[in-house]
């Protein structure tokens, strides 16, 4: 059977139609695009608001933050706010709590139990217990006792670097090896018989004070099972900003 001949009108309409059709692609990826970057922005206004809230130790309802901050993305709502509750317990160590389940009330707290979170009283500085419950994690999972160089190499994996100003937490070596220490969070001590010198971090009385190993164990575990590839992407990304000064 020979084969069909085609027309130079149906090549053109064949080919209008695959235009219409990437046209189409594209507007859609647009759409997805353009509605993720309004609920980027949207998370992190999010997380600003409830900042102010946690420094001025005020509660704040569901209804609150859609008329204050999600307004007419009221749809998304459980999407920004799952994120948003997400950023602030990794990177600030900060829960928020229901406690009031009639009127969705909630509740700012620094996570685990503890009750140091490095706020200065002007409230020109961020909470920094996400980094120390990290720590905490960390000297648990190496036998209560972690080697400085581990701990390094796991900071560095969030952006977290010896001798670099970082955006939430400041010089990070100042507040493992000194602040932390005098706070009784953290003991920083040299290994025995090491030559040349190599230190060590272990839990500190005032950390087996305020929390416990298996309280620790459980936020680890909670947050393994939990897709938080999202919210440490928009870490970098935020770090990014500050740093460009965007």
């Amino acid at each position: 059977m020979a084969a069909p001949e085609w027309s130079q009108s149906e090549d053109e309409g064949f080919s209008n139609q695959n235009e219409q059709e990437a046209s189409s692609r594209e507007d859609d990826e647009d759409s997805e695009s353009s509605l993720h970057d309004v609920l980027y922005m949207k998370m992190s206004d999010l997380v600003e608001f409830l900042l102010l809230k946690y420094h001025a130790k005020q509660p704040t309802t569901k209804a609150e933050m859609l008329s204050r901050v999600i307004k007419e993305h009221q749809d998304h709502f459980p999407e920004i706010f799952s994120l948003a509750s997400d950023f602030l317990q990794l990177l600030f160590g900060i829960d928020v709590k229901e406690v009031n389940p009639s009127t969705q009330t909630y509740v700012l707290v620094t996570t685990l139990g503890l009750t140091y979170d490095g706020m200065m009283s002007n409230g020109k500085s961020m909470p920094n217990t996400g980094l120390l419950v990290m720590l905490l994690r960390l000297i648990l999972a190496e036998g209560d006792c972690a080697p400085e160089e581990i701990i390094w190499e796991a900071l560095n994996v969030m952006g977290v670097r010896d001798g670099r100003e970082h955006w939430i937490y400041g010089e990070p070596r100042e507040l493992i090896t000194k602040v932390w220490v005098q706070e009784q969070y953290l003991e920083y001590q040299q290994v025995p018989n090491s030559d040349p010198a190599r230190y060590q971090f272990l839990w500190g009385p005032r950390a087996y004070a305020e929390t416990t190993r298996l309280k620790v164990r459980e936020s680890f575990q909670r947050d393994y099972r939990r897709d938080l590839s999202s919210v440490l992407y928009l870490s970098e990304e935020s770090m990014s900003n500050e740093e460009e000064g965007v």
